[in-house]
């Protein structure tokens, strides 16, 4: 199955943007009358009959469109803070992405080793990864914000949980998340969250969880969260 994104497509043709032109006809060799699939991001899956194989404007003619195609019961929001070797960090939506999640929002700490990341960039991580997956739904990927802003914007949680190392005696990610809710989940960088930052978070109602009996890496951490939260969900 190949996999196109159309964030506009509407109606019943569409014209691929000139760098998915040129995948489709020159890298995969497609031509007039093969069948391939779009998708808009939001839910949308359309099977679509190329009419036009022009390299830098394929033409399609959509021929069926499934609607909230493979949605999840669930919301997931992932805050997690940015690693100082950026690929790690771009692995972790790639994988994300491909197993189930909503929203990610590179978080900005008191021990960030990482204080500014390239957007754009992790948004074409997040739209590859979809393509590769088979899914209709694009996670939203935010640009980097403060901790103290996420952890005050977070009243629409239904569940709303901090993975912390400051203490060993943490309730298990599995036993704090219920299915059908719209979850936060908080994740820090490699040095950990401040012991402020742990507070701040408990005051307005977060659970502090851990996410293995082992002391994982950012990105590992981040990982776990979206397979848990998916798994508990029946994803």
């Amino acid at each position: 199955m190949q996999i196109f994104y159309a964030p506009e497509v509407n109606g019943n043709e569409y014209i691929l943007p000139e760098d998915e032109s040129k995948h489709c006809i020159r890298v995969l060799r497609m031509k007039v009358g093969d069948l391939l699939y779009l998708t808009n991001g939001i839910g949308s899956l359309f099977t679509a009959k190329i009419i036009d194989d022009n390299p830098k404007r394929c033409a399609v003619e959509i021929i069926e469109a499934k609607h909230e195609y493979g949605k999840r019961p669930f919301y997931l929001h992932i805050a997690i803070a940015p690693t100082k070797n950026i690929d790690r960090f771009e692995w972790f939506l790639e994988k994300a992405t491909e197993i189930g999640i909503d929203e990610v929002t590179p978080l900005l700490c008191h021990r960030s080793e990482r204080k500014v990341v390239k957007v754009d960039r992790l948004r074409k991580v997040a739209v590859a990864a979809m393509k590769q997956s088979v899914k209709a739904y694009l996670p939203l990927v935010n640009a980097m914000k403060p901790y103290s802003e996420v952890v005050k914007n977070a009243n629409d949680y239904d569940i709303k949980a901090i993975a912390h190392c400051n203490s060993w005696d943490l309730e298990p990610f599995r036993n704090v998340i219920e299915r059908g809710k719209k979850v936060l989940v908080l994740i820090g960088p490699e040095g950990d969250f401040s012991p402020d930052e742990v507070t701040q978070a408990l005051d307005v109602g977060f659970n502090a969880i851990s996410l293995s009996t082992s002391r994982l890496r950012t990105e590992t951490a981040g990982l776990v969260a979206c397979h848990t939260a998916n798994l508990i969900n029946g994803v």
